[in-house]
């Protein structure tokens, strides 16, 4: 049972550096939508798309040199090019809600855009998540089974069982 404990353990460390990374995105994602949609005349999925893009940049380098500082690190630009490819949907995602709340439902003041804005990263995060640690940021081979033969070589080794002789 020891490697799955320490399996679990490394999906929690996992989950929550993804988690501290996602939550500093938000806030720039957040601030960057707030910014551009008080200090332009754009609309309002627009000034979600451009701030998505900005929040996009600033997770990369966050999740490239923190949460999955230890993956591995050969064919960047197939890693960069499939990490845009699931940002691209998750933007869709989450600016998709924007918009059906925005056009669909007429919920457009600054606080019901925020709102559903929150609501769509959140989905979109399951996305990413999802996406970024089955595809991008991939587990190679060698280093989960290097890592189970670690947690193997912890182990205790079991008692010998005592030798008894028979008596014809």
């Amino acid at each position: 049972m020891e490697p799955r404990s320490s399996g679990l353990q490394r999906l929690v460390r996992e989950v929550a550096k993804f988690g501290t990374v996602g939550v500093a995105g938000i806030f720039v994602n957040l601030a960057v939508f707030n910014l551009v949609r008080h200090a332009s005349d754009l609309p309002v999925v627009r000034a979600s798309i451009i701030a998505t893009v900005v929040a996009i940049a600033f997770n990369y380098v966050g999740f490239r040199y923190w949460t999955y500082r230890d993956r591995e690190r050969s064919g960047r630009t197939k890693e960069l090019t499939l990490f845009l490819f699931f940002s691209a949907i998750g933007l869709v995602i989450e600016n998709g809600v924007l918009y059906a709340a925005t056009y669909g439902m007429g919920w457009d003041s600054s606080l019901q855009s925020n709102i559903f804005k929150f609501v769509g990263i959140g989905v979109a995060t399951l996305f990413r998540f999802w996406s970024y640690r089955t595809w991008v940021f991939r587990v190679q081979p060698s280093q989960e089974a290097e890592s189970i033969l670690a947690a193997e070589s912890k182990k205790p080794m079991p008692e010998p069982e005592p030798k008894t002789q028979r008596v014809p």
